[in-house]
């Protein structure tokens, strides 16, 4: 962690000498080196200072106070960048102890395989399986614009540290690492040069977007990452050619853009704009998720019928004819769309079903003016996904059942068509006048 607090602190050096002059990197040295002797005479019990730390402190004031506003701010502002790069470093060194621990072959403590073992242990596997039919875990996003940084910023970051793993990476190579070195003066330059307030106060729709953005950029990916860890935990290596040992058990809300409780730019219009803009994310990642596994399940159905598991060698499979015959009759409503996606997979239908289901999760987000219909339901899209796995199951496809379809399935599954509940908190005043009226 050291090494990359030194690497990103002297990167961050470098810019500012280079953006704004050596003068206020000298500035911010030296606020920097008294901070430090302050702390160094700080007494034991962290609430007071020796008279040589007081006196540290007074000569920190003083430089501060000499500067006009406008150093003074550059100052902060090189410290805020510099402790979300510390931060960053601290994260990663994070990452890196959790992974050191998942070395061994025993669960990490505190992991869903440690919880798994040891529920097993006290209670029994039969028991065990009861409460996993039961588990629901609902965390709920809140709105605290005063907290919440830019995204720029955060997407910044972000950039920032696919560098440093880059860095981290024992196959990078030499010209890899010059790059990801590259790449890290570029974006923290960019940091620097980017401002860390907004310039308009943020709207209630403003912090719906940051809400979502969490949702593009980790939720969505998150969500299949730990149903998967406790399937790990419960069928070891089979775990990914079996149907799951645990239902989705997920399932988000959200006060953001519902919130009424003394807020008053929260009204009817923000909650319905929200439930739409939650909606269309979500549609979205559905979307692009199931394309992508769909172009990939390039299954030779020829291949399957030649190939069938022990005790299905003759007579047809019945999803996989069911999957078919919903494709003809698909071909048959929409011929230009359906019988394009069928010419680039010719005897491919897993792969032709699934783009057209994607499609339709398209129609479902513009609407009517769609060339083919959407869904009515999550439910509908859970239905066709669930044909496709039936199939691929029952030709003996396990792997193909059971591993990213089983994915897009638990997201289908966790987010629906809408994302996350909103969880509507109004002031208790407009209940008790609502009361009164119907009273």
């Amino acid at each position: 962690m050291r090494r990359d607090v030194r690497l990103l602190g002297e990167i961050l050096g470098q810019v500012i000498r280079e953006s704004d002059g050596q003068d206020l990197l000298d500035d911010v040295e030296s606020l920097r080196r008294r901070v430090i002797d302050a702390r160094r005479h700080d007494s034991t019990d962290g609430n007071h200072h020796t008279p040589d730390g007081a006196a540290a402190d007074d000569h920190a004031a003083a430089l501060v106070a000499s500067w006009p506003a406008s150093r003074a701010e550059a100052v902060a502002r090189a410290f805020t960048v510099y402790f979300h790069l510390a931060n960053l470093a601290e994260e990663h060194q994070r990452i890196r102890a959790l992974r050191a621990r998942d070395a061994g072959a025993e669960p990490v403590r505190e992991s869903l395989a440690a919880a798994v073992d040891s529920l097993g242990t006290a209670i029994g596997a039969d028991a065990r399986a009861g409460l996993l039919t039961r588990l629901e875990v609902h965390p709920v996003l809140t709105a605290h614009p005063t907290e919440a940084r830019r995204r720029a910023i955060t997407e910044a970051l972000r950039r920032i540290s696919t560098e440093l793993d880059l860095l981290d990476s024992a196959g990078a190579g030499a010209s890899g690492r010059a790059e990801a070195l590259r790449r890290l003066r570029e974006e923290i330059d960019l940091l620097w040069r980017t401002s860390a307030l907004r310039q308009v106060a943020m709207q209630p729709l403003d912090e719906v977007r940051s809400g979502t953005a969490i949702f593009d950029e980790t939720l969505f990916r998150l969500a299949p990452s730990v149903y998967r860890s406790l399937d790990r935990a419960l069928l070891g290596d089979q775990s990914g050619a079996a149907p799951p040992a645990a239902p989705a058990f997920l399932r988000f809300g959200s006060w953001i853009g519902a919130d009424r409780d003394g807020n008053p730019s929260v009204t009817a219009d923000v909650t319905e704009q929200t439930a739409r803009i939650q909606a269309d994310h979500a549609l979205r990642a559905l979307e692009n998720a199931t394309t992508r596994i769909g172009r990939s399940l390039t299954i030779d159905a020829g291949l399957l019928a030649a190939h069938r598991p022990p005790g299905r060698a003759t007579g047809p499979v019945r999803a996989q004819t069911t999957l078919v015959t919903a494709l003809d009759a698909a071909q048959r409503a929409h011929p230009a769309v359906v019988g394009e996606l069928v010419s680039h997979a010719a005897g491919e239908p897993f792969r032709a079903f699934l783009l057209f289901t994607a499609r339709r999760l398209q129609a479902t987000r513009l609407g009517p003016a769609a060339p083919v219909p959407g869904y009515a339901s999550a439910a509908e899209f859970l239905a066709d996904l669930r044909l496709v796995q039936r199939a691929l199951a029952e030709t003996g496809a396990t792997r193909q059942a059971f591993g990213e379809l089983q994915h897009l399935i638990w997201q289908a599954e966790t987010f629906g068509f809408h994302l996350a509940e909103l969880e509507v908190r109004q002031h208790s005043a407009v209940h008790a006048a609502a009361l009164r009226e119907l009273r």
